[in-house]
């Protein structure tokens, strides 16, 4: 039951509200004494507090300080018949959450009560969410049993307590995004929002839009005003994955919200301030890109105040064994983890994961799916990682496809001494694409990796002819 406390001294006005609040179901509180108000509040919790704004003892802003101290996490709203602008904007400032005007309908109190009590739920939810969240996230919770893990942790320990730029370093799916939380779970922003957003998976002509919001009418499709990611971060922290894609224009506007602590939304020209925490993170050599003139140098050293190399998955071995127990319980709830038999044991720990965790966690899934019983099989693994069994890439036919012979079974032995990791890479991307009939998203979700990336690297290993040819054939239904 939402609990009321009324302050108003007008005792009629305090009589009438109070009998048809508890009428409502509300447990109701009153008084006509300011001053007795501020005791019931300290002493007592309430969830709503409607107080008047003029009152001959203590004013109703005076009442409103006093509940930011001793009542915090009440919901205060002002009442009064002298409405002003500048009374409403006081109130406001101080930390009121609503304000009404009187004489007011009662459906109109009633309104907002229940608004306010919806707004409360969400708030109870999200402050659960959080400690769920914070639990999941902690650093005690990661598998690191190698060194270099280890000093990631460690130096992410340090860093969390801080409000200092991060930038995460990796390779796709070595865990930034995981990471990133871990460090906002930790900080001292961790009941504030964390807002992720993927600057690679944005639009270029929308992304300033997404990170400033923007007035209605500010572009063609601006039917409303909207806050954007940074607005939404206030208080917590924002995490910009993929920050190497952010287009130069508007590294300028970054910046300034790492110089100044403040935005401004497209269309609107005063500036909105800021209390974010920026977490960064890329895959790309930004280095390179400073020296090429794609990354500003100033923007760079900003972002690049406390770097952490998150290491590959292939150099991180010791990881692989408790990483696939780990997997094997989380794909399997409720019930008895299949069995791993050592041949593909084996197999697994000595795959190359050109996708990192996020490939094997994608590998163990699509084995306990299609296993059958209560111990696992190589068959049950993805394509290209039952293709890393042979030493040397198999032979292609004239589509520039593998071709498999009987002899390289689930059974065959695994030996990848002849094949460099471009080689395994080529091998694993054609047999996804193979596999899929040529569809992207499909050999990329396949391969743990995101689509951009299956197409960066079919480009860089020069395979866009096969792959435009083979995609042909398919639609022609040579296949």
């Amino acid at each position: 039951m939402t609990s009321l406390l009324i302050i108003d001294d007008e005792e009629k006005i305090s009589a009438v509200l109070a009998r048809m609040l508890t009428k409502d179901g509300y447990e109701v509180a009153r008084t006509t004494n300011p001053a007795e108000g501020v005791r019931l509040f300290t002493e007592r919790h309430f969830d709503v507090i409607l107080c008047d704004l003029r009152m001959p003892e203590m004013s109703g802003i005076d009442v409103l300080d006093a509940a930011r101290r001793h009542a915090p996490s009440a919901d205060f709203v002002v009442m009064t018949a002298y409405a002003s602008v500048s009374t409403a904007v006081e109130s406001m400032k101080k930390g009121a959450l609503d304000y009404l005007i009187k004489p007011f309908a009662v459906d109109e109190l009633r309104l907002l009560l229940k608004r306010i009590e919806e707004t409360r739920g969400l708030r109870e939810e999200n402050i659960r969410l959080r400690e769920v969240i914070g639990e999941t996230y902690r650093l005690e919770n990661f598998i690191a049993q190698s060194p270099m893990m280890q000093n990631v942790l460690a130096r992410s320990r340090k860093v969390a307590s801080s409000d200092a730029s991060v930038l995460l370093r990796g390779e796709s799916g070595t865990g930034k995004e995981v990471l990133a939380k871990a460090i906002h779970a930790m900080s001292r922003r961790a009941s504030g929002p964390l807002v992720i957003v993927n600057c690679g998976a944005v639009p270029e002509n929308l992304l300033e839009s997404e990170f400033f919001g923007h007035i209605k009418g500010s572009f063609t499709g601006a039917i409303d005003n909207r806050k954007g990611m940074f607005e939404t971060a206030h208080g917590g922290s924002i995490f910009l994955d993929e920050i190497g894609e952010v287009p130069l224009h508007l590294q300028v506007k970054l910046l300034r919200v790492l110089q100044e602590g403040e935005i401004q939304r497209v269309g609107e020209s005063t500036p909105v301030r800021v209390d974010v925490r920026i977490i960064a993170a890329t895959n790309r050599n930004l280095e390179q890109d400073v020296e090429e003139g794609v990354f500003r140098q100033d923007l760079y050293y900003r972002l690049n105040v406390i770097p952490i190399q998150l290491p590959s998955l292939r150099d991180r071995r010791e990881d692989i064994a408790p990483l696939i127990e780990h997997f094997l319980r989380k794909f399997s709830p409720g019930g008895t983890p299949p069995r791993v038999p050592p041949d593909m044991l084996h197999l697994l720990l000595g795959y190359s994961y050109p996708g990192n965790i996020r490939e094997l966690e994608n590998a163990i899934e699509h084995a306990v799916v299609l296993g059958d019983g209560e111990q696992l099989t190589v068959d049950d693994l993805p394509l290209q990682i039952q293709s890393a069994q042979w030493g040397e890439m198999p032979p292609t036919n004239s589509r520039g496809t593998p071709e498999f012979s009987s002899a390289g079974g689930a059974g065959a032995t695994r030996n990848t001494g002849g094949a460099t990791l471009e080689e395994m890479e080529k091998r694993a991307m054609l047999t996804a694409l193979e596999s899929t009939r040529y569809n992207h998203t499909r050999a990329a979700a396949l391969l743990g990796i995101t689509r951009r990336t299956l197409g960066y690297r079919i480009q860089k290993y020069g395979l866009t002819e096969i792959v435009e040819e083979n995609i042909r054939r398919h639609r022609e239904g040579r296949g």
